[in-house]
């Protein structure tokens, strides 16, 4: 596998730059890193419990703590009791939330849109591939750093 280590370099490195590029193009008083990964998950997986969206996107509960406060403070979430364990709290994402997200994905697609112009078909059918890809990569499970190949 160290033959593909100078690509893999490569791709982090546009992935990362592209990242940081989309994250520019976000209006002021936007939602942060954090908010958007949690209202995203909401989106995509439905109501879930904390520790569920914490292990879905590979952070501790801990972590998202805070993050799951402002959000249900701003009315973006709501926090139910449990219907099998009414000890554990379930979240869910609101209407307001929904709009919250979609206004934010809104800015960085339009800018995106904009930046897909400038290139020819052909680059923008690579792109498409590569996205597929990349939201295969981003699911793979494969030993990290450390961890049997």
């Amino acid at each position: 596998m160290d033959h593909l280590l100078p690509e893999a370099a490569r791709i982090r490195g546009g992935v990362l730059r592209f990242n940081r590029r989309l994250r520019q193009e976000r209006g002021a008083g936007s939602l942060s890193p954090n908010q958007l990964t949690v209202l995203g998950h909401l989106r995509r997986h439905g109501p879930c419990t904390p520790g569920e969206v914490a292990a879905a996107e590979r952070q501790r509960p801990q972590s998202l703590t805070r993050v799951f406060a402002e959000l249900e403070a701003e009315g973006l979430i709501v926090r139910e009791p449990g219907t099998v364990d009414r000890r554990q709290s379930v979240l869910s994402l609101t209407e307001e939330g929904r709009g919250a997200l979609e206004r934010d994905m809104a800015e960085r697609d339009a800018w995106l849109a904009k930046a897909l112009g400038t290139l020819s078909e052909t680059e923008r059918g690579v792109l498409a591939l590569a996205a597929q890809v990349m939201e295969r990569l981003a699911n793979a499970e494969v030993a990290g750093p450390g961890g049997d190949d």
